[in-house]
Order: structure tokens, then sequence, then C-alpha cells
């Protein structure tokens, strides 16, 4: 039996810290007591249960105000649970429950290099770019492997999805790895060449006036007239 359940104990907050720990590795992603205090402010955070164990975690928080968004912080599943569709779950009850509490849109940062993430955001759940941060968490062991952060900025409308433009409108593509996260483990020089890489290419077509307006699990980033 699969359920999604809000973390509202302490038991509960305490595995969750340690499936997100699982997830990224030394570097910690929100501590027990800074989730504690969001769950108890009346922010998002909800565990993925899978026959009783917590196998993904989901933590998001209120925008400004007038804002009427939310800001994801981590939506993350243990690696051997992957590839199930479970994400799409967390993260259209997420969806559900950020329209209940009046959200309009949710957004989050993801690393740009990650191809399953690219495809799941903005094919998937049709979220759209909106700006690309260089460094934005600076050098750290978790996600990217000690790794410079670079991060594209998403914002998921909730009562509409971003569609993958017409093949006539895409100008530019950029390609990634199909797997950065293995080749992280097994050729680190070559995965950050590829950071470098992208970062040079995102910057000249943004700078002449692109805009991504999807991705293709083959050709990479589509990028279209601003």
């Amino acid at each position: 039996m699969r359920e999604i359940r809000d973390l509202d104990t302490v038991e509960l907050i305490l595995e969750a810290q340690g499936v997100l720990d699982a997830i990224r590795g030394p570097e910690r992603v929100v501590d027990a007591g800074t989730l504690r205090a969001l769950q108890q402010a009346g922010n998002y955070a909800v565990g993925l249960f899978d026959e009783g164990r917590m196998v993904g975690a989901s933590v998001a928080f209120f925008g400004a105000p007038a804002s009427r968004s939310m800001h994801s912080h981590i939506t993350a599943l243990l690696p051997e649970f992957r590839g199930r569709g479970w994400g799409r779950e967390l993260k259209e009850h997420q969806r559900q429950w950020a329209l209940a509490h009046g959200v309009g849109h949710v957004t989050w940062t993801f690393d740009p290099l990650v191809a399953r993430n690219a495809h799941f955001f903005l094919t998937v759940l049709g979220a759209r770019v909106t700006g690309y941060a260089v460094n934005q968490y600076g050098i750290f062991g978790g996600g990217d492997a000690g790794d410079e952060s670079d991060r594209l900025d998403v914002k998921w409308s909730l009562a509409e999805v971003a569609k993958a433009p017409e093949a006539s409108a895409v100008v530019a593509t950029v390609a990634i790895p199909a797997d950065v996260e293995r080749m992280r483990e097994e050729a680190p020089p070559e995965a950050h060449e590829w950071r470098m890489r992208l970062r040079r290419e995102m910057a000249v077509l943004t700078g002449r006036g692109l805009a991504i307006a999807g991705f293709d699990t083959e050709r990479g980033y589509l990028f279209v007239e601003a």
C-alpha cells in the first residue's frame, strides 16, 4: 500500500531527515529542527510511504503573501524507487495541496545537467524556465558531487501546463549528458567540463535574446525567440 502523509510528528520528521540525507549525501538539505518549524508554521511537508516505509519526501514553503506562490525546496525519492511514476504522484499531491491553500504557482530550482529532472519538470509537469543562476548554492558535496551548483529557476503555473514548442519555433538546442550523475562518480573532470560548456552555451543563447521553451531527451534544451 502506498500513501502520502503529513510529517506531523517528531518521529516522522526525523524519518524524513534520514530519507533526505540518504538521497543527498553528506550535505544536509534541511535539518529536522527547520523541517519541524516549517511544518508547524503551516507549510507543505509530506512523506511518501510504501508498505509503511518512507521512501520519499517533499518540502515547500509559502512565498511573499501577495504572490500566491510556494517554493518547493525538495521533492525526492530514494533511488531504487524512481522510475515508477511516484515522483509525479508527489508533485500532483503538492499541486492539489497548493491549490487548496490559495497558491497559484510553485517555483523551484534544479541542476540543468540532470536530464531526468529536465524531462520531468519541463516535459511531464509543464513548468517554465524563468532564469539561470551560476553556482547558486556554492560548491557542495551532495547533489553536485563537489562541482559548482548552477541552477535553472522554474515556475509551475498550477492552472495550466506549458506545452512543448512547435518544431518550427525551435531555433537552437543545447544537449546535455544522458546521465551526469553517473559521470560525476566515474569521471568528475568530464562532468565539470559539461558544467562549464553548458554555462557558456546558455549565456550565449540567452544573450541573443532566446529563451528555453522545453526539453527533448534526444536534442536537449529547446530554445525559441523570447
